[in-house]
């Protein structure tokens, strides 16, 4: 099926299109990312099917809840609804949906749904690592101004006497769920190349602290 891609990644973009809203994180761009680190992953996984995989990471965000809302948990699988829908109609392979619509629920991390299959572990795997890295630290920033989060505490940083709060300040996120990431990393090769991001992450926290500490602004 490696010569259905083509025609399936443009069923996907056209209807990911027509579905799209106005937010940045979650855009074409950030769809094609995530294909992209899929295809990374599964040159060590070849006997993953690549189209389930390549469709999932292009529909995953088929229906996209914004973060503070009450029912993000249940974006995945309102989006796996919508794209098997869209898919039986269009002809997809039948004995494919339910793999699909499973990568599409499982992808989401409030979603809480463990991967059963390795091709929803990819697909999984490749949208949390576009939260880490130069990319992800855009997309942290970007989603807590539409929040109207604060960068960080102004006295005190990294949280050493109060508790982290990701929704007041944005820098708070890195601790609170990106340093989680790798971790929950489904493959190996997922598992590094989260690690290696994250390691980035930290650089800049670091150069971030340093900088935020030089200011002498009184807080009143």
């Amino acid at each position: 099926m490696q010569h259905a891609l083509p025609h399936w990644q443009q069923f996907c973009l056209n209807l990911v299109r027509e579905n799209a809203d106005d937010d940045g994180a979650h855009d074409l761009n950030h769809l094609g990312r995530v294909w992209h680190s899929a295809r990374q992953l599964l040159t060590s996984y070849p006997q993953a099917q690549p189209l389930v995989v390549m469709v999932a990471c292009y529909l995953h965000d088929l229906v996209n809840l914004p973060k503070n809302h009450p029912e993000r948990h249940l974006a995945s699988q309102q989006a796996a609804a919508l794209a098997r829908t869209r898919l039986a109609t269009a002809a997809f392979p039948a004995e494919l949906l339910d793999d699909v619509a499973h990568a599409i629920e499982a992808h989401s991390f409030s979603a809480n749904i463990t991967p059963r299959t390795l091709e929803a572990q990819i697909v999984q795997d490749a949208d949390r690592l576009d939260a880490l890295g130069a990319v992800g630290l855009a997309r942290l920033f970007y989603t807590a101004g539409r929040m109207n989060s604060a960068l960080a505490a102004p006295d005190d940083v990294l949280g050493h006497t109060r508790v982290l709060d990701d929704r007041a300040f944005a820098l708070d996120h890195i601790s609170v769920k990106l340093a989680t990431l790798p971790a929950t990393m489904q493959t190996a090769a997922g598992r590094r190349l989260g690690e290696q991001r994250l390691q980035w992450l930290y650089q800049f926290r670091d150069t971030f602290v340093a900088e935020w500490a030089a200011a002498d602004t009184p807080h009143v």
